[in-house]
């Protein structure tokens, strides 16, 4: 007769559990703790101990008690709780609760997941991947970020220049479980195309003039990890079609070469334009889109997002104390302040970056005063602004088939000379609620320009 070890038995299940539910807790009729995973334990920052309610351990005594009631009722349930950590702050924790059947009894299955981004506070900040905001929309993407890292799906991020889509990459990157392999970046627009594609297939020598030695290229340095196509709606059609071969077999033949070489890379990829658009236009390959674009990830621009211009402000401030060691910022005057948050940020977060390195070199002293800003952020050179000139034909039209709001909307902005700040102050409403009706009626930055509304793609 076979004797089996059960602490061994245990363990076994125990780890088996973590792979398949990650940070989890089993729970028995009674719904006391009968088995738990070390994500669990670490999760939580205490090891439950069997036999305790669990109630009792991810409820404590507060009125709010979701899951506790949730379980005593028989009744599955997704809910939060707060758990104090050892900062001394709460932090949010997700908690699905499963029946379990075992003959005649019921059990459960609790899978945790502590989430960063519903903190005591909802309107808070929160600080991710070196990427800091309060906005909600930039926290549901963070989510998204947390997601899609779980996966070796194919990535595009769509958002203007500026907005900070390598960092999106970059967070996908180290949030995966590649994060100990290489992460590559290479800028699709800033190389011709037969560099180009030497650049990401690498090729051998005597391939070309020049080639003294072989060379990887970024697909094969990038091996284990993720490569970061930034601007890719900028590759040539010929260099598309070599792509899509690697992204179909995983392998890469170099320039010059025969043999294909297998590589197992995660592809990140980030455009300003609408895929689908240059599709159309057939500068772009569907098949590539298709493949590129398994799962979209939009990143807002600063205009849209302003309650983070001052959060990112103070953190390119610390960032520069840090690295510079040069001017200490203890405060910003309201009106440094008000400029910063008026202005309309047409180049995102990098030009707000280069704005604080500015401030912090031209001016003196422990204050950052309106005086340190650039002139077009203090409002003295409107080109820099959002235009909104004199109505020309194709504007007019447009103008006559918007309703009435709309209409207002853009007569605030001519008479602001295209200031959203002042525009938004004559309308009697804030800059985030006039950025919301402009978008209501399709009245996005492209149509204001050129006097045709666009229909951006997500």
């Amino acid at each position: 007769m076979t004797t089996i070890d059960t602490d061994e038995a245990v363990r076994h299940l125990r780890a088996a559990l973590q792979e398949v539910a990650g940070a989890a807790i089993v729970l028995d009729e009674q719904l006391r703790i009968v088995a738990y995973t070390t994500e669990a334990e670490e999760l939580l920052e205490v090891a439950p101990e069997l036999g305790v309610s669990a109630p009792k351990l991810l409820c404590g005594y507060g009125e709010e008690r979701p899951v506790a009631e949730a379980l005593a009722e028989g009744r599955a349930v997704t809910a939060e709780i707060l758990r104090p950590t050892e900062e001394g702050e709460n932090r949010a924790i997700q908690v699905r609760a499963s029946p379990v059947e075992v003959d005649d009894d019921r059990g459960w299955l609790l899978m945790l997941d502590a989430d960063l981004w519903r903190s005591e506070g909802a309107e808070g900040p929160i600080e991710a991947w070196n990427i800091v905001t309060r906005d909600p929309t930039m926290k549901q993407l963070l989510r998204d970020v947390k997601k899609v890292a779980t996966s070796n799906a194919s990535v595009l991020v769509r958002g203007e220049t500026g907005s900070g889509k390598e960092l999106i990459a970059h967070a996908i990157h180290v949030a995966s479980k590649r994060a100990d392999g290489p992460f590559r970046a290479i800028n699709c627009a800033a190389l011709p195309p037969n560099l180009l594609e030497s650049e990401l297939f690498g090729h051998v020598r005597g391939a070309f003039t020049g080639a003294v030695r072989d060379a990887p290229g970024h697909f094969r340095l990038a091996d284990g990890g993720t490569l970061f196509l930034d601007e890719v709606a900028e590759l040539p059609l010929d260099v598309q079609a070599k792509l899509l071969r690697v992204l179909q077999e995983r392998t890469v033949i170099p320039v010059g070469g025969r043999d294909p070489v297998p590589v197992d890379v995660r592809v990140v990829s980030a455009t300003h334009r609408a895929l689908r658009k240059e599709v159309e236009a057939g500068r772009f390959r569907s098949d590539v889109l298709y493949r590129l674009r398994v799962i979209p990830l939009y990143l807002p621009p600063l205009r849209e997002r302003p309650d983070d211009v001052e959060l990112l402000a103070w953190h390119f401030l610390e960032q520069r104390a840090e690295e510079e060691g040069g001017r200490e910022i203890q405060r910003m005057t309201p009106g440094a302040v008000q400029a910063l948050a008026e202005y309309d940020w047409p180049g995102n977060v990098r030009e707000l970056q280069n704005v604080i390195e500015y401030a912090t070199v031209m001016g003196e002293g422990p204050v950052l005063t309106e005086a340190d800003l650039p002139p077009e952020v203090r409002g003295e050179d409107q080109t820099a602004s959002a235009k909104v000139t004199t109505p020309d034909s194709s504007l007019a039209a447009l103008r006559a088939e918007l309703p009435p709001e709309a209409r207002r909307l853009l007569n605030a902005l001519e008479r602001s000379g295209g200031h959203m700040g002042r525009a938004a102050q004559s309308l009697g409403i804030s800059r985030t609620t006039l950025w919301r009706k402009l978008k209501k009626h399709g009245l996005d930055r492209e149509s204001l320009e050129s006097g045709s509304a666009s229909d951006a793609e997500g």
